[in-house]
C-alpha cells in the first residue's frame, strides 16, 4: 500500500506522484475562500490515488462554520472527509482530527487540558494510522523562536493508548519534511510549506 502524506497546502496544488491513498492533514487554503476551496477540490478528485484521507486545520474555518464540505458531492470520488471520525480502507484503520491547542482566534482549537483531551479520548484503540493538524509534544513541533508548542495530552494519548503505526500532521512549518519512528511509531509531519509559506516541501511516502 502506497501513501503519500501532505499538510499546510496553503492555496498550493503540488504535482503528487499518484499512489493507492493520499493523505491531507489540515490547512487547505491560504485565504479560506469558496473559491478556493472549489480549486481544492477540483485538484483532489483529478489526484491519482484510489482513496484520498482529508483533515480540516487551524485555517479552514469556513469548513468549521459548516460553509464549506469536503467529500459529499456525489460526483467526488473516495475521498474520506474526517473530523473526530474514522474509516477504514482496504482493511487500514484511519482517524483524523483537525484539533490544536488554542492561540490567537484561528479555528478548531481547544484549550491545553481537559478541552482538547476529551477529543484525544475519542480516539479508539487499533488505529493502524492516526492523522492529526497538530504535532504531539516534542516531535516535530518546534518554532523558529525554539518554543515546542505540540500538545502534551496528545502525545500521551498516543504513544500510552493509542499506538498507531502512523501518526502524521503538519501545523509547525518549520519541522516539515520530516520522518521518524519511536517505539514502533512512525511520526511524520508533513507540511508542505514552511515557516515563510514557501512550498519547498514534497509528500513524504509511507508503505504499508
Amino acid at each position: 500500500m502506497l501513501i503519500d502524506c501532505v499538510s499546510d497546502l496553503h492555496g498550493f496544488q503540488p504535482e503528487l506522484a499518484g499512489g493507492d491513498i493520499l493523505i491531507i492533514a489540515g490547512d487547505l487554503t491560504a485565504r479560506d475562500t469558496k473559491e478556493e476551496y472549489d480549486r481544492f477540490i477540483h485538484w483532489l478528485n483529478a489526484s491519482p490515488y484510489r482513496y484520498k484521507v482529508v483533515i480540516a486545520g487551524n485555517h479552514d474555518g469556513l469548513i468549521e462554520k459548516g460553509k464549506v464540505t469536503i467529500g459529499t458531492d456525489p460526483l467526488v470520488k473516495n475521498i474520506h472527509y474526517l473530523c473526530d471520525s474514522g474509516t477504514e480502507i482496504e482493511g487500514l484503520k484511519i482517524w483524523g482530527s483537525p484539533y490544536t491547542p488554542t492561540f490567537l482566534s484561528w479555528y478548531f482549537m481547544q484549550d491545553r487540558g481537559q478541552d482538547i483531551k476529551k477529543h484525544w479520548d475519542l480516539i479508539p484503540s487499533g488505529i493502524d494510522i492516526l492523522v492529526t493538524h497538530g504535532p504531539p509534544y516534542g516531535i516535530f513541533d518546534e518554532t523558529i523562536e525554539e518554543i515546542r508548542v505540540g500538545c502534551e495530552d496528545l502525545r500521551l494519548a498516543v504513544q500510552e493508548r493509542i499506538k498507531p503505526r502512523i501518526h502524521c500532521f503538519g501545523h509547525i512549518h518549520e519541522c516539515g519534511n520530516s520522518i521518524t519512528k519511536i517505539d514502533g511509531i512512525t511520526y511524520v509531519n508533513c507540511s508542505f510549506v514552511d515557516e515563510k509559506y514557501r512550498p519547498v516541501n514534497s509528500s513524504i511516502r509511507l508503505v504499508l
